[in-house]
């Protein structure tokens, strides 16, 4: 988890645009955030910078990226690099997030089967945020096993959209643990929960509910989510 400083910083930080990723279809740029100690590496994605999509709002991408931090954060998981909102960006408001050396050439087809069991919450978070996009690049196994995800933009419709490369756990049943995190999440989510609260300023009441629903039915069945006759998997796969 990044500190509150780190936080902070993205948050209220000078940003001084370094250079322009050459992947993806909308526009990213990697920065520098002025800190007190140096400045911050950190990820910057513009909304004038999106691609139109038919299924999602236009200009909405930056706004679900920061609304997956914060439900990584309620759930303490610690998935998501910590993410925010900025309105003075150099090239306009979008979303900025921390920064972190991500190997190329690991991803989530590299993960060797014994250490995919570190994946079982990022599929019940992927299934909570409804995300569309679950690439198998968008997914690092850190050396502490610790597992960091990025791309977040494609999430929260209020419509089922998920399409992801993990179906490892599907059908099985979700361990106790991440049952107890799940039902932690439930007095957050009420109209007048604290996440429901914050995930207001970057999604609609629509979306929010529908999470809600998606939360509900998790806990109802406590089994992981299996394929169904919709799309399932993103394209291309990394």
């Amino acid at each position: 988890m990044g500190s509150s400083s780190e936080l902070q910083f993205l948050q209220t930080g000078e940003i001084s645009l370094q250079g322009q990723f050459a992947w993806g279809s909308n526009h990213t740029f990697l920065v520098e955030v002025s800190t007190e100690n140096g400045p911050l590496a950190a990820v910057y994605k513009p909304s004038i910078g999106e691609q139109p999509l038919w299924d999602f709002p236009e200009n909405t991408l930056a706004q679900r990226e920061v609304a997956a931090f914060l439900v990584s954060e309620a759930l303490g998981w610690d998935l998501v690099p910590p993410t925010v909102l900025r309105k003075d960006g150099p090239e306009g408001g979008g979303s900025l997030q921390l920064y972190f050396d991500m190997e190329p050439t690991l991803n989530y087809f590299t993960i060797r089967k014994a250490e995919k069991q570190f994946l079982q919450p990022v599929v019940i978070f992927d299934t909570l945020i409804n995300n569309a996009d679950r690439k198998a690049g968008h997914v690092a196994l850190l050396p502490d096993s610790r597992i960091q995800l990025i791309d977040h933009g494609l999430c929260f419709h209020a419509e089922y959209k998920l399409r992801t490369v993990i179906w490892d756990f599907a059908g099985r049943t979700i361990p106790v643990a991440l049952v107890e995190d799940l039902k932690m999440l439930s007095p957050q989510l009420e109209d007048s929960g604290s996440l429901f609260s914050d995930l207001a300023e970057y999604l609609s009441t629509e979306e929010i509910r529908a999470l809600r629903d998606r939360h509900s039915l998790l806990l109802q069945e406590a089994r992981f989510p299996t394929p169904g006759a919709q799309i399932n998997h993103p394209w291309p796969l990394v």
